[in-house]
């Protein structure tokens, strides 16, 4: 069969590439067409558009790049007629992806949404689109599902595909290989995770420059991406020696003492990975401004989100600054008791979630579904 998946960041790319390998397992025959990137496209997609050209965040960066934003919107639905798939997956990304759902349903397309689009924080206004348009919703938090079904709309949820993703780390990991390969291990490592998109490295990643001479005792590593090159990064590190590791990020985590993130879904890698951290944030003042008059949300760290209440401290705009930085960070680096009582926090968020196999089962679902 013919899918047709849509993913426009980073972490959706990861999902979806987890979901294709599950789908090929039981449709020897997938085809695969896809807006993504390079894990989709390792797994057999023929990339239509590549992520780094679809990442637009806040509504200032929207609007400034809103033609090229309604080019691709024209482009899919031009792709899709075209490709005529079986079904369409959706995952995250949901300004985009609603737009796009709204036409295939038009168009007699089964469409999937995986990765739901965040109504429970704002815009509670597309959940009646999501009801009309939508074959079927997965959900990856449990408190999705007890949101959705309050609202009317059936949802289901199989756990928390970055459960199978770590598990998948996990068989696999090589501590030392690791370490070795990037002359670490003398020191206590300290992942710095500046986030995915262009606005969020320029905003976060000089202040995460100041730690370094300040705290010689460790080894600072920045988790890279390789849709930016080493060139792009060092212009936002102010001319520090800092190791770059790209595309290793579970290998990373895997080997750190503690760690300063952005926020988005590395928060609750890096606690799955049982490493004491400090969230970041910092966005276009006009684009928070708006967005803070619209979000209904206590915290912005998923950890904190799932658990309720503030079990890691969130820096955001104005208190992410260097002074306020410093002081967080020798709490997750030299408080023991903080750090344990950050990590008794951790454990209870593997209960929550769940057990592994969310990829498993929904590819399970969603070939049954188009086989009817």
């Amino acid at each position: 069969m013919k899918y047709y998946i849509i993913a426009g960041e980073v972490s959706g790319d990861l999902h979806a590439s987890y979901l294709m390998k599950e789908i090929k397992f039981r449709d020897e025959n997938a085809e695969f067409r896809a807006w993504g990137g390079d894990r989709m496209k390792n797994e057999g997609a023929t990339i239509v558009k590549h992520i780094k050209d679809m990442n637009f965040m806040g509504f200032v960066e929207v609007l400034a790049n809103l033609k090229a934003i309604l080019n691709n919107l024209k482009e899919c639905k031009k792709d899709i007629i075209e490709y005529n798939p079986d079904c369409i997956i959706f995952v995250d990304y949901p300004g985009f992806n609603l737009r796009i759902a709204a036409f295939a349903h038009q168009k007699g397309f089964k469409t999937f949404y995986y990765i739901s689009p965040k109504v429970w924080a704002w815009k509670k206004g597309r959940i009646s689109i999501m009801k009309k348009v939508l074959t079927k919703l997965f959900v990856i938090f449990p408190f999705e599902k007890e949101f959705f079904q309050k609202h009317n709309l059936e949802v289901e949820y199989y756990g928390n595909p970055l459960l199978d993703e770590i598990l998948d780390y996990r068989k696999t990991q090589d501590r030392e290989i690791f370490l070795r390969e990037n002359s670490l291990g003398e020191k206590p490592i300290v992942a710095l995770l500046p986030g995915s998109r262009v606005q969020e490295i320029k905003n976060i990643l000089s202040v995460q420059m100041s730690l370094v001479e300040k705290f010689p005792d460790f080894d600072f590593v920045i988790a890279g991406l390789d849709t930016y090159n080493e060139s792009f990064y060092r212009k936002y590190m102010e001319e520090k020696d800092v190791k770059i590791v790209f595309n290793k990020i579970y290998s990373l985590l895997n080997v750190s003492y503690c760690a300063v993130v952005c926020s988005g879904t590395a928060t609750l890698e890096t606690a799955l990975f049982n490493v004491p951290e400090v969230v970041c944030y910092k966005a276009n003042p006009i684009s928070f401004a708006i967005g803070k008059m619209l979000v209904n949300l206590k915290f912005i760290s998923l950890v904190n989100i799932i658990l309720n209440r503030k079990v890691v401290v969130e820096l955001l705009q104005k208190d992410w600054n260097e002074h306020s930085l410093e002081k967080e960070f020798r709490k997750i680096a030299y408080d023991k008791r903080y750090r344990t009582e950050m990590e008794m926090n951790y454990s209870n968020l593997q209960t929550i979630l769940g057990s592994a196999g969310a990829s498993k089962k929904i590819a399970k679902r969603i070939y049954e579904i188009i086989s009817e």
